[in-house]
């Protein structure tokens, strides 16, 4: 623990080393500056880098692009492999896990070692991965790659350790799982087909091994050839060549019959008894026309043959096959069971299916229960015991994506009472219909760990609806949905508003705010709305009110005798969508066409009473206007104060303050006019754009092919955050390196913005005359509302903006241009709280602290009645007051430390339900929590500590006297995209992740460095607009459009892992194969006496060639170890580990001897029965 001092006695501190006055971590840490105040701040800073550790935790939502499917019938786990390396495993609620492949090759299979806690992948670079689950992070064993040979084709047949795998060339490998060696025994293609064949047989689709002998081999080849291969004789059985190219076969489990899957919408059935021709051939959608002939079908793609006990029809289950005649029918699961056929038509085209039974064994009665279908956004299974098919309800969190994500909040440590309640209004929408019987994917052990708390999640959508997900113990189960769109009329196609916007997603969420203590929830659309929502038990009848706000810029800021100027709203590159409607130009002193939309909001809302059920419920709407033809620009920052009843919003144009209590507008107000006399930049005049596109051709641009994968280009070079691509660039345009360049003292340092002189105005190029420009000497022009802060790359926490998703690059370098394209600052931030509105306070009082995409800090003291009657009555009286402070780049977040360092939260008012009965005796009161700046009432009136971030630069400010303390330069190469102040270890950070995917912490107030990791080298646009941090160390970012990556940074959740996460295996007793009976061992074959080991191992077969595959010895069992713990615990854990499953196969060796000695006696004793029935009996008498 250090202690740090400083003594703001208004000269350059001298203090011994480790005190805030001399860090001793020199340019590293916070440079500190002098404070003319005699007294003294007194912080203990307990945080050191110690206490810092980064590392992912879970993963939630459903595989994106999945590619592959495996189910362990006897752990009861089910895995899927996905088209990036990742693999998810997943058993009963809780026990989830995602592991990924290092080189990211897609998998192309997956095969479990049965009860034996190991997973083989087979991936799209020909290697073979051994993953080992006997540990809580599973970690690859071997691998082995294949040089000269493509995988297409991977079998392992039950309790065996030999894998076969078949090739793009048609040949079959032979691979021991054990040691990941290749055998040198291998089934060439030239020798499974006939040497009169004269075409290639094609790649390997099927291996498995036949049920009535194991040491026979059913080969399937692309081209419709099927081999069964006698593995002892080393010889062909029997061929098949059929005209019709093969995509799967299944065995009857009496293996004297298999079924095929051809492309041409057909299944073959045939008898070993006769392989000329199928036994029978079947088109089950294919009906016959009027010509006699039968309807082209699709190929079917996979076929399962099962049998069952109840019945002596089989099941038989594929999928595809439909017919080609019947345009935009769906993908279908088809289950025929005897001459019942069911086609289950799927929302998504089926990627891999696979029927659960009950016995692992291949040669017994299959009795299939269920089938899981994979989707390809979508994870089903389908109950078969029932004759309707319903389906099991999924417990795991499967549709996140059920629309795009546009926006994310994390609240950790929330209150107690709000998932039980939010969860009770949520489960009475929950849909019906699903199977009664329990989930079947049940495998795996999961408890709840000791270092839990409430957590919430919440997500915003492109349709408009908002989840709230409990993230409680690693676990995300919905709480509750709420649709925004419900507040609005449906526009109708045709009429003039929905015409105008060409709005695929008008509802969009753009950003989110909430407060879990007031349960006040504030939604902003990307139709420049903002909807605020109370919470209820009760429903009710309510009236929507509806605020429409006319948010322009003044007229001051344009000097040009145009009448039109004065809103030049402009569009956001990059973010919104062409509308032809409005085609006229709208560049600065453009008239606009008569007709023009003006004073009308985007959207309609209801104006009727309407009927809301008990949950959210909607109190307010707030609306920006078209003026003069120009959509309303989207709003860039939002905070809401449930103690002061007011909301804060603000965007490219200006500032809005409205109190929802009273529901009036108290503040609207442009950007310059916030400044007043304290305008830190000279104002430049500067010559209009020339052949500007319309606004209306971007405004209003919706999400939602912001996931459409034909539209998706994601870069991920840092390199190419900074390009500069306009397509829209104006003659006397000005080239920034970057968006943040530097402003310091009247000059600008970015070393390839055009020097232009203060004195030297630029000269008007236009015939409209000079307009006014927002920037100092040489300093680029304004970015509009498109800072890191707020432009679509950059969300933070709860003051997002959300746009269309595209490349990071062009979503980076689109912001940079709209510097050159346009000359309005936007309110980055917003905060409130109490605080000292001017240097002369003596006491706190409430304040709003506005943020800008220039690095100004601007100060708004509030003065709001304290009388709860008051309150409701007078007006709120506010004034700015002027510029606090500069930093680089636009300023991304605000907090409040007292003098000790503790964090200050914000004033909240109690939650009360306004629909609830009155109560005569108790009326409802608003009941209000206060924070104070210290909580010792003799230090009250002795100030407080900002921290205010932006996109380069934090500083830490001391109230009232607004004297910066400490600055540290967070970055020079690239550019926060998110920073928040947190909690961690009973004390608070500053945490930041940067566009170059480093994530940092800094102690407060002294800024120190105390963790730097480059986490995701590599970001992207969906990984920037989603990240955000929340208090214990935690964080989260969309890591694909339908999953959710968590991860901390906090050392004392690293070490508590392990016991977090849930165990994939359990040690279970495989079940005993059926007893065959004596004449059905005795004329079905010898499968129980094939030896592989004597045929497949090196004595027999020899080694294999060196160069077809190479091994890679993989770091399984030690990197599970690490991850548990490092040291001597380590080293404990991996002893304990050992003798956990020593003991286990002990206590398995142990019941399986006296098994042997109770059947042993049991035979001695029928033996001498026996012996004494017979002993006197003649031989003719037997």
């Amino acid at each position: 623990m250090k202690k740090f001092r400083k003594v703001l006695d208004g000269l350059t501190t001298s203090s011994p080393g480790g005190t805030i006055g001399s860090p001793s971590c020199g340019s590293a840490a916070g440079t500190p500056t002098s404070a003319p105040t005699p007294r003294e701040i007194d912080v203990q800073e307990t945080l050191a880098s110690e206490n810092f550790q980064l590392c992912k935790t879970v993963r939630h939502g459903f595989p994106y692009q999945p590619t592959a499917l495996a189910f362990d019938p006897v752990q009861k786990i089910l895995a899927i492999g996905s088209r990036s390396g990742g693999v998810r495993i997943l058993g009963r609620p809780g026990v989830d896990c995602f592991c990924q492949h290092e080189s990211g090759a897609a998998v192309l299979q997956l095969q479990f070692l049965i009860n034996e806690g190991a997973l083989v992948t087979a991936c799209a670079d020909d290697t073979l991965h051994l993953w080992n689950l006997r540990q809580r992070r599973p970690a690859v064993l071997h691998s082995l790659k294949f040089n000269r040979e493509r995988i297409t084709f991977c079998h392992l047949p039950f309790q065996s350790k030999w894998l076969y795998v078949g090739t793009e060339r048609g040949n079959t490998h032979i691979v021991n799982i054990e040691s990941f060696i290749l055998s040198g025994y291998v089934i060439m293609w030239n020798k499974a087909i006939e040497l009169s064949t004269k075409t290639h047989p094609g790649p390997v689709v099927h291996l498995s091994d036949s049920p009535k002998d194991e040491g026979k081999l059913l080969i399937g080849f692309e081209g419709g050839t099927i081999v069964q291969w006698d593995l002892r004789a080393k010889k062909a059985d029997f061929r098949i060549y059929y005209d019709e190219a093969i995509h799967s076969a299944s065995w009857h489990h009496e293996g004297k019959q298999f079924m095929c899957s051809h492309s041409d919408g057909s299944l073959t059935l045939w008898n070993l008894r006769n392989t000329t021709k199928p036994f029978q051939i079947t088109f089950p959608h294919g009906k016959i026309q009027k010509d006699g002939r039968k309807e082209s079908c699709k190929p079917i793609l996979k076929v399962e043959y099962k049998t069952s006990r109840n019945s002596s029809e089989p099941f038989v289950i594929f999928s595809g096959g439909l017919s080609y005649d019947k345009a935009g029918r769906r993908p279908a699961l088809t289950i025929m069971h005897g001459k019942a056929m069911t086609v289950l038509e799927m929302d998504y085209p089926i990627v891999e299916f696979m029927a659960l039974c009950e016995t692992p064994y291949n040669n017994e009665v299959q009795e299939p229960y269920a089938v899981v279908v994979l989707l390809e956004k979508d994870l089903i299974v389908v109950d078969l015991t029932q004759s309707t098919f319903p389906v099991f309800e999924n417990p795991y969190s499967m549709d996140i994506h059920e629309s795009p994500v546009t926006c994310t909040a994390y609240f950790a440590d929330c209150p107690p009472d709000i998932i039980p309640i939010l969860y009770s209004i949520g489960a009475k929408h929950k849909k019906t219909g699903y199977s009664h019987k329990e989930w079947p994917i049940a495998g795996g052990t999961w408890t709840l760990g000791s270092h839990t708390y409430p957590e919430i999640i919440i997500t915003g959508h492109a349709d408009g609806s908002i989840k709230f997900w409990d993230a409680s113990a690693f676990t995300l189960q919905m709480l509750y949905k709420l649709k925004t769109s419900k507040v609005f009329e449906k526009p109708k196609p045709g009429e003039g508003r929905a015409a105008d916007l060409v709005e695929e997603d008008p509802f969009a969420v753009q950003m989110v705010s909430w407060c879990p203590q007031s349960r006040i929830f504030c939604v902003v659309g990307i139709s420049a709305h903002i909807i605020l929502y109370r919470f209820s038990k009760y429903d009710a009848n309510t009236q929507i009110v509806a605020l429409e706000v006319r948010l322009q810029c003044d007229a001051e800021d344009v000097i040009t005798p145009s009448e039109n100027e004065n809103n030049p709203c402009f569009s956001e590159p990059g973010s919104h969508s062409p509308q032809p409607h409005h085609q006229y130009p709208v560049s600065p002193g453009s008239r606009t066409p008569e007709g023009a939309k003006d004073s009308v909001p985007c959207l309609k809302v209801k104006d009727r009473v309407v009927r809301v059920p008990p949950g959210y419920q909607s109190d307010l709407v707030i609306q920006l206007l078209w003026v003069d033809g120009e959509p309303p620009q989207q709003i860039t920052s939002l905070d809401i104060n449930s103690a002061y009843g007011l909301l804060a919003f603000g965007n490219c144009n200006g500032l809005a303050v409205v109190d929802y209590l009273q529901k009036t507008v108290i503040l609207c107000m442009s950007t310059l006019d916030l400044y007043g006399a304290t305008d830190p930049y000279q104002r430049l005049t500067r010559s209009p754009r020339r052949n500007r596109q319309s606004t209306s051709e971007h405004c209003m641009r919706g999400l939602s092919n912001l996931y459409s994968d034909s539209k998706k280009r994601i870069r991920t070079s840092y390199q190419s955050l900074t390009e500069l691509t306009d397509n829209q660039q104006s003659i006397d345009m000005e080239r920034s390196k970057s968006p943040t360049s530097d402003h310091v003292n009247g000059h600008c340092t970015s070393p390839t913005s055009q020097p232009c002189s203060a004195g030297k105005p630029r000269v008007p190029m236009g015939p409209e005359g000079p307009r006014l420009t927002r920037r100092g000497p040489g300093r680029p022009p304004f970015r509009k509302a498109q800072s890191a802060a707020c432009m679509e790359i950059s969300l933070p926490v709860s003051h997002t903006e959300e746009s269309r998703e595209n490349s990071f690059s062009r979503s980076r370098s689109s912001s940079v241009s709209s510097i050159d394209r346009d000359t309005k600052e936007a309110i980055t931030t917003l905060q409130f709280g109490e605080s000292y509105g001017r240097k002369s306070d003596a006491l706190p009082t409430p304040c709003l602290w506005v943020g800008t995409s220039l690095g100004v800090v601007l100060l708004i003291p509030l003065s709001i009645p304290i009388d709860q009657e008051e309150r409701m009555e007078e007006p709120v009286a506010i004034g700015p007051s002027g510029a606090v402070q500069m930093l680089k780049g636009s300023v991304l977040r605000f907090a409040f430390l007292d003098c000790m360092g503790v964090l200050i939260q914000s004033p909240y008012e109690v939650w009360r339900d306004l629909n609830a009965p009155e109560d005569p005796d108790r009326p409802r009161r608003r009941k209000l929590v206060h924070f104070s700046p210290s909580s010792s009432q003799d230090a009250y009136g002795e100030g407080h500590l900002a921290v205010v971030c932006s996109e380069r630069q934090a500083k830490v400010f001391i109230m009232p006297l607004q004297t910066c303390l400490f600055v540290h330069n967070i970055t020079e190469s690239s550019f926060v995209l998110r920073a928040d102040v947190v909690s961690v270890c009973n004390s608070v950070c500053l945490a930041c992740f940067c566009a170059n995917g480093h994530v940092m912490t800094l102690s407060l107030p002294s800024l120190r460095p105390l963790m730097d990791v480059n986490y995701l080298p590599l970001t992207d646009m969906r990984i920037a607009r989603t990240f955000c941090f929340t208090n214990g160390g935690q964080a989260l970012y969309l890591s694909s459009p339908t999953e959710i990556q968590r991860i901390t940074y906090s050392q004392e959740m690293c070490d508590n892992l392990q016991e977090m996460l849930g165990e994939l295996f359990t040690p279970i007793e495989t079940p005993e194969a059926q007893n065959r009976g004596f004449l059905k061992g005795f004329f079905g074959g010898n499968a129980h006496t094939f030896d592989r080991e004597e045929l497949f191992g090196e004595a027999a077969a020899g080694k294999a060639s060196r160069s077809l595959a190479q091994h890679i010895p993989g770091q399984g069992g030690v990197e599970g170890m690490k991850v548990a713990a490092g040291g001597a615990v380590g080293e404990l854990a991996r002893a304990r580990i050992a003798l956990d499953e020593r003991g286990q196969r002990l206590g398995e060796l142990e019941e399986r001897t006296a098994l042997m000695m109770t059947s042993a006696e049991t035979f001695s004793k029928h033996a001498h029965e026996l012996m004494l029935k017979c002993k006197d009996k003649k031989w003719y008498q037997f």
